[in-house]
């Protein structure tokens, strides 16, 4: 195929705006006249020419060449695989909770969540200002492992209730100093998930606390309105169903039909702290909830979307809950990393997408790395359906991507293509420890990871080049971030419902792997 057969003619941006060539050896590319339908197609030794905020041309050959020889300026990758930025919709910002809670018995993990004594007087365990350097740590985290788009999401264990305005606005502050594209809001709930001192679990109920935290939220979406930043976009992120009020989701769905304000919510994540608990309130199946309530429309972003009726776990069959979400343009985030971490698998990805449902992914977990995400789905896959080659690459990559896309209803992200925002990141594939290079997306597949992300553009500024954050003092944020870290762990004795009269400890909370001698 010849360059000019591969080349997209250039948009038509100002021509005043300075452009930049970018040059790869391999460049995942959007075609939407490719045979047998739009979608990917592998370009090798191609350019990229970025006017503005844009995507003006994508081409490869002598027609790649003439791109870059007229660019103000051009970035040579060599041996890269160069794709559209990374859409992470359950980007973790947080660095403890994964570390501590996801290697213990439900028994064990009880005494992690809060007792009820401490649920009636909570406390913030961070200082505003720790707070703010838990969420750099986080967003930083999200730019070196090659996201360029993330809908956030943070443990609320070590706060005083849930996420506030200021938060949200502080999160939006720092990630558009360094360039990322978020898509925010504080997080509200009624009532937070509970221990008993006889190990039960419950829900402890306060309903004010939550009208507030939509109220906050509301004042978010106006907040952004007035920053008028294109890397910033405001959501409604009530957290888990089980935890918020059938009045409150009524509430978050009227404002938003009435902003036109996307919704993600947690919901078919857990069987007996989600499910069991709508059953014994009288609230029904969580779909069924979700529903009666408004929120089951083309705005509403699902994380997890894992127990339905297809799964083992609930019944097995197909009883049509796939065929409702696709009916209603509900997008679910799929999280194959968490899914593995916690035990709890989705059955499977095949079967949404036949179904038409849309799918993006999310990383909630450390690190936030989409590449093994990618890797441990394909993996699963192969389980699932007993055979090697039903491993759904493509269709894992294009979740990463256009999915996300989707979810968000933003087109222009997703793709490398003419027209489209330049939201780029670029994976080594240089280091002699990635071996030999076959196809370029299965190499970094299995090989690499969110590591080897070493470029990475959102709309047409570059975020990162050689691996390095611009102005970032590394060092001081990880040691800053360990300081943190041990703080939050020093945290959890304190609200240990199953604790003795002499409390706990935290290596009693937090056994080593192997005794410490």
């Amino acid at each position: 195929m010849s360059g000019m057969e591969n080349a997209v003619a250039p948009t038509a941006q100002a021509t005043a705006s300075p452009t930049r060539a970018i040059r790869a050896a391999h460049v995942l590319a959007y075609r939407s006249d490719r045979a047998g339908g739009p979608g990917f197609v592998e370009l090798e030794d191609a350019t990229v020419l970025v006017r503005g905020t844009g995507i003006a041309a994508v081409a490869t050959g002598a027609e790649g060449d003439a791109l870059a020889a007229a660019a103000d300026e051009v970035t040579d990758l060599g041996e890269s695989l160069l794709m559209p930025g990374l859409i992470d919709l359950e980007g973790l910002v947080d660095i403890d909770h994964l570390q501590l809670d996801s290697w213990w018995s439900p028994e064990h993990s009880a005494r992690l969540e809060w007792s009820e004594d401490y649920a009636r007087h909570p406390r913030e365990v961070l200082t505003p200002e720790e707070r703010s350097t838990l969420r750099r740590y986080g967003l930083v985290q999200l730019a070196l492992h090659g996201i360029t788009s993330a809908m956030p999401i943070s443990t609320e264990i070590h706060g005083a209730w849930a996420e506030t305005h200021d938060d949200m606005l502080d999160t939006a502050r720092t990630a558009s100093e360094l360039g990322l594209r978020v898509f925010l809001g504080p997080s509200y709930r009624s009532g937070v998930h509970i221990s008993h001192a006889d190990g039960s679990s419950g829900i402890h109920w306060e309903p004010g606390k939550g009208e507030a935290g939509l109220a906050d939220a509301v004042r978010f979406i106006d907040t952004v309105a007035e920053l008028e930043d294109p890397l910033v976009t405001a959501v409604l992120v009530p957290c888990r169903v089980e935890t918020v009020t059938d009045e409150l989701l009524a509430r978050t769905a009227e404002v938003s039909a009435e902003r036109d304000v996307l919704v993600r919510v947690h919901a078919t994540q857990g069987l007996d702290e989600e499910i069991g608990i709508l059953r014994r309130d009288g609230r029904g199946a969580p779909l069924d909830m979700l529903d009666r309530v408004g929120l089951l429309n083309e705005r509403l972003i699902i994380a997890h979307g894992v127990y339905i009726d297809i799964h083992p776990d609930v019944h097995g069959e197909d009883r049509g809950d796939l065929a409702r979400l696709a009916a209603a343009g509900v997008s679910i985030v799929h999280c194959p990393v968490t899914n593995a971490r916690y035990a709890y698998l989705l059955e499977r990805l095949g079967l949404y997408l036949e179904a038409g449902v849309g799918v993006a992914l999310g990383t909630d977990s450390f690190p936030p790395d989409l590449i093994r995400a990618i890797d441990t789905g394909v993996q699963l896959a192969k389980h699932q359906y007993e055979d090697l080659g039903h491993g759904m690459l493509a269709e894992y990559v294009e979740a990463a991507t256009l999915g996300g896309a989707r979810a968000l209803r933003r087109p222009d992200l997703g793709r490398i293509e003419a027209g489209a925002q330049a939201d780029l990141v670029a994976f080594s594939l240089a280091d002699l420890r990635m071996g030999a290079v076959d196809d370029p997306i299965r190499t970094l597949t299995l090989s690499g990871t969110g590591r080897d992300a070493h470029f990475s553009m959102v709309a047409g500024r570059v975020v990162m080049e050689e691996g390095r954050i611009p102005g970032l003092d590394v060092e001081a944020l990880r040691a800053e971030g360990q300081r943190i870290f041990e703080k939050l762990r020093a945290a959890y004795p304190e609200r240990d419902a199953l604790a003795g009269p002499e409390g706990s400890t935290e290596e009693e909370l937090f056994p080593p792997v192997f005794p410490r001698g």
